[in-house]
């Protein structure tokens, strides 16, 4: 259930489903890259204002699905005009400034990104630019994404699988109802 808070500016509200924090793995593949799997959290919240703000963390994950290592970490702010175009500026841990631009979906919670144009400090590895799918799939949300550099066309390059993840605290106004034995409740 796509739920949209009472204090969301009203330019967000198509881009509701993204808002929490998120939790799952998925699969890092490109060529000069380590081949893994990898545990991903990342969050959209906002503050009122017309955008929504996200942080991302990645880390290498061993056979047993345990934390290795960071893989990636990544932030930056959504932005959607009223003709469902979606902007989003985010900047990497490993030294890459992205403007992505893109589309929501017509009738579907999805959203189509690429890049619009890529700063990289000296030290960066190659990236000429990249493509984003992210969809929101029976409550969760899945993402892939493409990169190209010079020398490796664009291909995907990392996908992910996340479910929403609920804080208790959040269910705590809901728990004043019950009767004190607890067991009332399933009479």
């Amino acid at each position: 259930m796509i739920e949209i808070p009472s204090d969301l500016h009203p330019d967000l509200v198509p881009l509701a489903f993204l808002l929490g924090r998120w939790e799952g793995a998925g699969v890092h593949d490109f060529p000069g890259s380590e081949k893994c799997n990898f545990g991903q959290s990342l969050t959209f919240t906002h503050d009122g204002r017309a955008f929504l703000e996200y942080v991302s963390h990645t880390w290498v994950l061993d056979d047993e699905g345990k934390k290795v290592r960071p893989l990636e970490s990544e932030s930056g702010y959504w932005r959607i005009g009223a003709d469902r175009k979606v902007d989003v500026t985010s900047s990497r841990d490993e030294g890459v400034v992205e403007i992505w631009t893109g589309e929501l979906a017509e009738g579907k919670p999805q959203i189509d990104l690429v890049t619009d144009a890529v700063a990289r400090l000296p030290f960066a590895p190659e990236y000429s630019g990249g493509k984003r799918l992210y969809g929101y799939v029976n409550s969760d949300l899945m993402w892939v994404g493409e990169k190209a550099t010079p020398s490796v066309p664009l291909r995907a390059y990392m996908s992910a699988h996340l479910k929403k993840v609920v804080d208790p605290r959040e269910w705590i106004a809901d728990l004043k109802d019950l009767p004190d034995d607890g067991i009332a409740f399933f009479k």
